[in-house]
């Protein structure tokens, strides 16, 4: 029996949310519990002209709420930030049964989630432009932000609650309209939820539009000549031997000028790759302590053999199942291509000389907490993104040799270093082609007020926290002003 309770019947059900509820004839989106496989209801997958639809009433509508003072605007997303954390424990029962994920992490998307609209609310308030110097007196020179228009929003299923308040809420902040594409694992917790907490908060209609749909509905999105940019936090999911979904270290916010430069920046960003994070660890003696949630474990040769054995304690001390059992880390892998893509992974590197201590089989979509040592560059383990509880162990013997190994990927979202000699791991975490490290912390750690994106492969350059929100959202103009017409005047048009 599904855990699921959702409302009967959902305002959601058969679909898509564009000027209110409305039918959308087209196929179905099925939306099942990734625990039981029960199915939790039905989104309608929105078409071409569902999107084009969707963009010409957000143009319309964008243009009278960027008039509207940005104090009203932040009172509406306040009050979204309020309904989240009132609708909190129905909102994180829905994360879990739609993701897998067990219900502290449920329970932890919503507050962030909360605290990111609510952050988002106060970014109006920030001052709108600055005065510039000029070259001549008598001339005012301007610099001002003004709203792009319509953002298409692009969303992963791993974080969809979080991930997809990320980009809507400083976009409406700043005066824009919204188009949501939610991924279909996700499309309830990632998607048709936002509709109806900013109906309830009173946002004018369609400003935010859903729009559930697989591949061809996001390359309408990202076609459509109504659409002024795209946020995209996602994964190449057709490379042959990385066919992965999306992951929320990808930030590629698309071209806002120019609508062949839009579709020659989306082709790159598929191109370029698989947009993938690397969580990496690294323990260095003295007082090397396991990094919690890393994807791969760099160990001086010195503690391995301790800290190996401490982690396979841990990962034996796993158990996996049902998600919302309070004694149950992990829960399931969110579709089968996943988990047989992890399972790929560790059976490959086992061939080419890994040693699997624990783990390394699974049951359905349940896979066992694996430990892997003997890995070396050139594995599937060490080289790609496994999206399971698989934690594989590299030794090193110097710390050049660390630094060595954890920049031999292209890939740079996020490292942990423990070592107890601050002033080391700080000469290493300057060596990093990396966009986060925590010295001494977790490599997950997510706070509204930090710069959170990653480098090469794995971002952009446009990362998500409350100092660079409003300049992601916005375009800038360069207004000047004479207190008279110079003369002779020459009028020309550029």
């Amino acid at each position: 029996m599904s855990n699921a309770q959702p409302a009967s019947p959902a305002p959601w059900d058969r679909k898509i949310y564009s000027g209110g509820w409305r039918e959308a004839m087209t196929g179905t989106v099925v939306v099942t519990e990734k625990a039981t496989g029960e199915m939790l209801g039905e989104v309608r997958s929105a078409s071409a002209d569902n999107v084009a639809a969707a963009a010409a009433l957000a143009q319309v509508a964008q243009r009278e709420w960027a008039a509207l003072p940005d104090r009203q605007r932040g009172d509406i997303l306040r009050e979204a930030s309020r309904l989240i954390l009132k609708h909190g424990e129905e909102i994180s029962q829905q994360i879990v049964c739609e993701t897998g994920s067990i219900r502290p992490k449920g329970q932890w998307e919503v507050h962030m989630t909360s605290r990111e609209i609510l952050e988002a609310a106060a970014l109006g308030s920030q001052p709108q432009g600055i005065v510039t110097a000029s070259a001549e007196v008598g001339r005012h020179s301007i610099a001002r932000r003004l709203p792009i228009g319509v953002i298409g929003v692009i969303t992963p299923w791993n974080s969809p609650f979080l991930l997809a308040a990320r980009a809507i809420a400083p976009a409406l902040a700043m005066g824009n309209a919204v188009i949501l594409k939610p991924d279909p694992q996700t499309p309830i917790c990632g998607g048709a939820m936002f509709a109806q907490l900013f109906e309830a908060a009173g946002l004018p209609e369609n400003l935010l539009h859903v729009l559930p749909g697989g591949a061809d509905t996001g390359q309408a999105l990202v076609k459509d000549p109504l659409v002024h940019m795209i946020s995209f936090t996602g994964g190449h999911p057709r490379r042959a031997r990385n066919r992965l979904d999306c992951w929320w270290s990808a930030q590629a916010c698309l071209a806002r000028t120019g609508r062949q430069q839009s579709l020659h920046r989306a082709r790159r960003c598929r191109r370029r790759g698989r947009r993938q994070c690397r969580r990496l660890g690294i323990a260095l003696p003295p007082g090397a302590d396991l990094p919690d949630c890393a994807g791969r474990h760099l160990v001086h040769d010195r503690v391995a053999e301790a800290y190996t054995a401490a982690l396979l304690r841990r990962a034996e001390a796993l158990r996996v199942g049902d998600p919302f059992r309070d004694d149950v880390s992990p829960g399931p892998i969110v579709n089968e291509r996943q988990a047989a893509n992890a399972q790929r992974i560790v059976a490959d590197s086992r061939s080419q000389g890994a040693n699997v201590l624990t783990g390394g089989s699974r049951t359905g979509l349940f896979f066992e907490p694996t430990v892997m040592t003997g890995v070396a560059p050139g594995m599937p383990v060490f080289d790609e993104e496994i999206f399971g509880p698989v934690a594989p162990i590299t030794t090193f013997r110097n710390d050049d040799e660390a630094v060595r190994l954890a920049n031999q990927t292209s890939f740079g979202l996020v490292a942990a270093i423990a070592c107890a000699d601050l002033s080391r791991a700080q000469r290493i975490a300057d060596r990093l082609r990396i966009g986060m490290v925590h010295i001494d912390d977790q490599t997950v750690l997510h706070e509204v007020h930090g710069p959170i994106g990653g480098i090469g492969a794995s971002g952009n350059g446009y990362n998500r926290n409350t100092l660079t929100n409003a300049d992601q959202f916005y375009e800038w103009q360069w207004l000047t002003i004479r207190a008279q017409i110079p003369l002779p005047v020459l009028i020309y048009r550029a």
